[in-house]
């Protein structure tokens, strides 16, 4: 913290900068307590650690310690699997839309792999609901393999699928409509429609497009 020319604190050098998000952590540990603290942080490694025990059969799990735990978090890496296939971490990540997951941290801090961080907030059901789509997914990846699907047209490299992708009259894919609408496990009732398909999130960061009115319409 430091202090401007009138002697006023300021945060990062600009006044009220970063300092209005500070009452929601204070609020937050006095809540909380101490105790509450150390049962929250117990609970998001016991998640991380479930996450991980459940899925490592299914991919490799990065960071591990000698007896196999992790902290709060599990690193999945989907390196061996992009080789082997070419399915891309993008590509499972667009796919866990479908399954009504906005996915993991990706390619952080390993290139081609995807950090679960559950926190203390998910509970059991939730954190098998996502196991369960990943060990789908991890099939699903095994069918592009095994050249049941083509590298190239497979439910992973076409995610997500909108519901008017899916109801349009023509279907030019290799696989059926219903594997692209409702994955293994997924609730009809509850299902997900993402609003658009997959972007090229690469492209859009290097070509940034203001989405606001051009600045003329602000004339009186």
């Amino acid at each position: 913290m430091a202090a401007d020319r009138d002697g006023r604190p300021t945060i990062s050098a600009a006044r009220h900068g970063s300092a209005g998000i500070l009452p929601i952590p204070w609020a937050y540990l006095r809540m909380m307590g101490a105790e509450g603290l150390s049962r929250a942080t117990g609970m998001a490694v016991l998640a991380a650690n479930y996450v991980a025990a459940r899925l490592r059969g299914h991919f490799p799990v990065l960071y591990a310690g000698n007896k196999g735990l992790v902290a709060h978090e599990c690193i999945l890496d989907l390196r061996p699997l992009t080789k082997a296939t070419g399915v891309s971490v993008d590509d499972v990540a667009k796919r866990l839309i479908d399954y009504g997951f906005h996915a993991p941290t990706m390619s952080f801090p390993v290139a081609g792999t995807l950090m679960v961080e559950p926190t203390e907030s998910e509970d059991l059901a939730e954190l098998d609901r996502f196991c369960d789509a990943m060990i789908a997914i991890r099939g699903e990846i095994d069918l592009v393999a095994s050249g049941h699907w083509p590298a190239g047209d497979n439910p992973l490299a076409g995610a997500p699928h909108t519901a008017a992708m899916v109801s349009a009259d023509e279907w030019t894919h290799a696989y059926p409509r219903s594997v692209a609408a409702y994955p293994e496990g997924v609730d009809r009732g509850a299902k997900y429609w993402p609003p658009v398909r997959r972007v090229d999130g690469g492209y859009g960061d290097r070509n940034l497009v203001c989405a606001c009115p051009p600045p003329p319409s602000y004339e009186g």
